[in-house]
């Protein structure tokens, strides 16, 4: 029998699949569950993202947000691990200045830190404890293709990595992998958590407006996705 490890770059699944999706309501464990081999039991669950804040357009994120991460807390083996936001204002080039106008605007920049990191270092602590045979990677992340080589040539775990809804994958990171698999919409579809869930503190239910990690880049200025 089969075991594998999942590792879900919260923003990059929600830029790649759920934005503008009626499926940001998403339950992880079955999409996981969709992407791996029949038959595989699914050990751990390691879920990253970073908390947001409320902006003048999406004054409600962090409380969606919030309960985004209760319901995925009701998914037993799972664990969330948090980044962290950088928000500095810059000045960025215009793409088409117009002809005597200002060259430059000064903008809020937002990036998100840490969940890269945090991927990579526990996909190499649970590749060198060992007692799993997957790893399922659902990101995109270009800077995740060296410690993925690492743990797939040095500890002999099977990467498999889902391919983007939209945009192209990347490709260093598609040559480390020994399969790679489509997020479909029908998953996506098939994956929702039911609107009301039940978890210790007591009955909760889906936001009206349901904004992807629920914690959306929206919501803290459009961080710029990971490659």
């Amino acid at each position: 029998m089969r075991t594998a490890n999942v590792y879900i770059d919260g923003f990059n699944l929600f830029y790649r699949c759920l934005k503008g999706t009626p499926y940001k309501w998403l339950d992880v464990a079955r999409l996981s569950a969709y992407l791996l081999p029949k038959g595989t039991v699914i050990n751990r669950i390691r879920y990253f993202t970073a908390r947001v804040g409320a902006r003048p357009n999406n004054p409600d994120a962090p409380t969606n947000q919030e309960i985004y991460l209760r319901a995925l807390r009701t998914i037993p083996n799972l664990t969330i691990m948090f980044g962290h936001f950088l928000t500095n204002t810059v000045d960025m080039p215009l793409a088409q200045p117009l002809p005597g106008g200002p060259r430059f605007a000064r903008v809020i920049r937002t990036d998100e830190k840490g969940s890269d990191v945090n991927l990579a270092t526990y996909l190499l602590l649970d590749a060198f404890k060992g007692g799993v045979d997957i790893a399922l990677l659902v990101s995109n992340d270009s800077d995740l293709a060296e410690p993925v080589k690492i743990a797939r040539a040095d500890f002999g775990l099977k990467i498999w990595l889902t391919l983007p809804c939209t945009g192209q994958p990347s490709t260093v990171l598609r040559a480390q992998a020994d399969a790679v698999r489509p997020i479909r919409k029908g998953a996506l579809a098939a994956s929702q958590f039911p609107a009301t869930l039940t978890d210790a503190r007591g009955v909760f239910s889906k936001p009206p407006t349901s904004s992807g990690d629920l914690g959306s880049p929206e919501a803290v200025g459009s961080p710029r996705p990971s490659r």
